[in-house]
């Protein structure tokens, strides 16, 4: 019996030896050591044996079961050691070589601008508002003494949900939210993005950004709305920055105005930039319209008020001289990493 054992012992080593793989040396583990292994099927002689002879061959093959195991062991470990030397090797590398440069991305020009003008009015004391970019009709238009029939309705077309929901045109908007909520004095701006049924050039897009301002107090008047957009205008363009003036038509103003700030490059001598004329318009501002402020619960008897709108990308354009408006979303890393 033992000599059998020998033989079954021999013949597992020799397997082991040969073992190519985890894989194998598990397979003859299972062969020899498992429940229907080879040791296994032996040890079902013992129901055969009486006492002393259970008890000597017991000891044999409890041996042969202790030499497989350790000679299982062995290779395993030689194994796992020579496949994670082989990984090592794979996967070295040369320390002193210069590492791999991390490209940092930064603000968009967009970005920048917007941040840029915030931080001026918030330096005024005005706070920033927010609003839906999906709006009622009511808040995008009719609060803003812009009827059904009104022509400034068809020019702003945009994208409707529903007839009394759409994609707003404008963040004057936010503003009569504001005007609703809060009650006098208020002085807010407020940031997003708008859309409108623009067709893409090199001056207009469908999806733009704006800034709108809102000012409501007592005794509020046009001089009020003019020092302040001076004081904007000197500090997002020079200190030397003029503005001057022009009479339009908006509905939720009155008198509304377009203001024109002296040519940064050429200090209103004339050039490119400008083209020739010396002033460049930046914004429309105005005194808020009475039926406004009465629309949004405000006494236009007792409160008087102004605001103002820009157009992100324009002053984006005209302060980092950019000629066309569609090299602001294209994503071309060679032009925005100019900025």
């Amino acid at each position: 019996m033992k000599k059998r054992l020998e033989e079954i012992c021999q013949e597992a080593e020799a397997r082991m030896e040969k073992a190519e793989s985890l894989q194998e040396l598990s397979e003859i583990r299972r062969e020899y050591l498992g429940k229907k292994g080879v040791l296994t099927q032996e040890m079902k002689q013992l129901r055969t044996m009486d006492a002393e002879q259970k008890a000597a061959f017991g000891a044999v093959v409890n041996e042969a079961k202790s030499r497989l195991e350790e000679g299982l062991g062995k290779v395993q470990t030689a194994m796992k050691e020579a496949e994670l030397e082989k990984q090592l090797e794979a996967e070295a590398f040369d320390v002193t070589e210069p590492a791999t440069k991390i490209r940092a991305g930064h603000r968009h020009p967009i970005t920048q601008i917007m941040e840029e003008i915030q931080n001026i009015f918030i330096g005024m004391g005005y706070q920033v508002v927010e609003g839906p970019e999906v709006e009622y009709d009511y808040y995008n238009f009719e609060a803003l003494n812009i009827p059904d029939d009104h022509p400034l309705k068809e020019e702003q077309d945009t994208l409707y949900i529903n007839p009394n929901i759409l994609l707003r045109t404008q963040t004057t908007s936010v503003e009569i939210r504001t005007m609703e909520r809060q009650r006098p004095p208020i002085c807010a701006i407020a940031t997003g993005r708008v859309f409108r049924s623009y067709e893409m050039d090199d001056m207009k897009s469908p999806v733009f950004h704006q800034i709108e301002g809102l000012v409501i107090d007592k005794n509020i008047t046009f001089s009020d709305l003019k020092g302040t957009m001076a004081a904007f205008a000197r500090h997002m363009f020079s200190d030397t920055t003029r503005v001057k003036f022009r009479p339009h038509k908006f509905p939720y103003n009155e008198p509304s105005a377009k203001m024109d700030v002296s040519c940064f490059r050429c200090g209103g001598k004339g050039c490119s930039l400008c083209n020739g004329e010396g002033w460049i318009e930046i914004l429309g501002c105005g005194m808020v319209h009475p039926k406004v402020l009465s629309m949004s619960g405000i006494d236009p008897d007792i409160y008087s008020g102004f605001g103002f709108g820009l157009e992100v990308e324009k002053i984006s354009m005209l302060k980092m001289e950019i000629e066309d408006m569609r090299l602001l979303y294209e994503n071309d890393e060679s032009f925005l990493s100019q900025f």
